[in-house]
C-alpha cells in the first residue's frame, strides 16, 4: 500500500484496511494538533488509489475499510463517488467504509449527497468536536461553531450514517475545565451521536497550545481533574442510545458504557475514584500515548 507520512485511525478501526485517499488534513489549523503539520493537503490520484485496491484484493476478504487521512469527506462529491464505486468493485462484500470528517466538509454535502455515499458503503463518520464551549472552539481554531457542529450531526443522522463524536478532556485547561465539561455535555445531548470517544489532551511540541503551556498561559488539570471532566460530561449528557468510551491510549481511566442504560453504574465507579482521590486506579503515565 502506498502511504505518505504518518497514518492514524480511530481505535474502532483497528482491524480495518487503511486506504489513503487524501494526504493531510483540509483544515490543519487546530492549535492542539500536530498530526498533519508536515503534510500539505492533497487528494491522491485515482490511479494510485486503484493501485492500492489491486494490492488489497490479494489480501483476502476485507470486511471493513477506513479512508485516510484527516478528512476524506472534503473530496468533491463526483470524485468521492468514483472512489467508493472503485472500492466496491475491487472489494465486494465490504460491511462498512468509515472516514474522519469535520463540520465544514459535512456541511458542504447535502443530505441527498450523504445518502448517496451511504448507499455506496459509507456507514460511519468520525467527527472531532473536541469541546462544546463556544469560546474554546474559537481559541483552539477548530473552524466550526456549536451551531455548525449540531447541524452537521443532524445531516449525518438524517442520511442514515452512524456518527461517532470525539471530545478531548483538558482542552480548556484548569481555567475552563467546568465550562468545557458542561458545554460539551449539552452539545452532545443536542447531537445525540451513536458513539462518543473521549480522549485526554496530550501536549504536542511545535503546536500553539504547547507553546502556551511552556509560557504558563495554559495549565493542565491534574489526573483527578481530567476524571472530573469526564464525570460531568457523562452525568449531564442525555443520549438516545450511545456507546461512550474513553479507551484511547491517552486516557487515565478507560471506560466503556452503553448510555443511558449503564449511566448510573459508570458514574458510581467514577465518583469513587474522584471522592477517594484514588490515582492507583488510573493508567500510569508511561502507558499513555497519542
Amino acid at each position: 500500500m502506498d502511504y505518505e507520512g504518518l497514518i492514524i485511525r480511530p481505535p474502532s478501526e483497528a482491524y480495518s484496511l487503511l486506504l489513503q485517499v487524501t494526504v493531510g488534513c483540509s483544515h490543519n489549523r487546530c492549535t492542539f494538533c500536530g498530526t498533519y503539520r508536515q503534510k500539505k493537503f492533497k487528494i491522491k490520484p485515482l490511479e494510485r488509489i486503484e493501485q492500492d485496491l489491486r494490492e488489497a484484493r490479494t489480501y483476502g476478504p476485507v470486511n471493513r475499510l477506513f479512508l485516510c487521512d484527516g478528512d476524506s469527506l472534503i473530496i468533491p462529491q463526483p470524485r468521492l463517488v468514483e472512489i467508493l464505486q472503485m472500492i466496491n468493485r475491487y472489494l465486494p462484500g465490504l460491511e462498512r467504509i468509515g472516514s474522519y470528517a469535520n463540520a465544514k466538509s459535512i456541511l458542504r454535502k447535502s443530505v441527498d449527497e450523504l445518502k448517496e455515499l451511504n448507499k455506496l458503503g459509507l456507514k460511519i463518520l468520525y467527527l472531532g468536536m473536541e469541546t462544546g464551549n463556544a469560546e474554546l472552539l474559537k481559541k483552539i481554531n477548530k473552524g466550526a461553531t456549536r451551531e455548525k457542529m449540531a447541524e452537521a450531526a443532524k445531516r449525518v443522522k438524517e442520511a442514515g450514517i452512524e456518527l461517532s463524536v470525539t471530545v478531548i478532556l483538558g482542552i480548556g485547561g484548569i481555567e475552563k475545565s467546568i465550562e468545557h465539561a458542561m458545554d460539551t455535555a449539552s452539545l452532545l445531548t443536542e447531537m445525540d451521536p451513536d458513539y462518543v470517544g473521549a480522549l485526554t489532551l496530550m501536549l504536542v511540541p511545535q503546536t500553539e497550545m504547547y507553546e502556551d503551556y511552556l509560557a504558563g498561559r495554559f495549565v493542565l488539570p491534574d489526573k483527578i481533574g481530567f476524571i472530573r471532566e469526564l464525570y460531568l460530561m457523562i452525568a449531564n449528557a442525555n443520549f438516545t442510545n450511545c456507546y461512550f468510551t474513553s479507551n484511547h491510549a491517552s486516557n487515565y481511566l478507560p471506560i466503556k458504557a452503553r448510555l443511558p442504560g449503564q449511566k448510573e453504574k459508570i458514574l458510581k465507579m467514577m465518583r469513587a475514584v474522584i471522592e477517594e482521590n484514588d490515582v492507583t486506579r488510573l493508567r500510569p503515565e508511561f502507558l499513555r500515548g497519542l
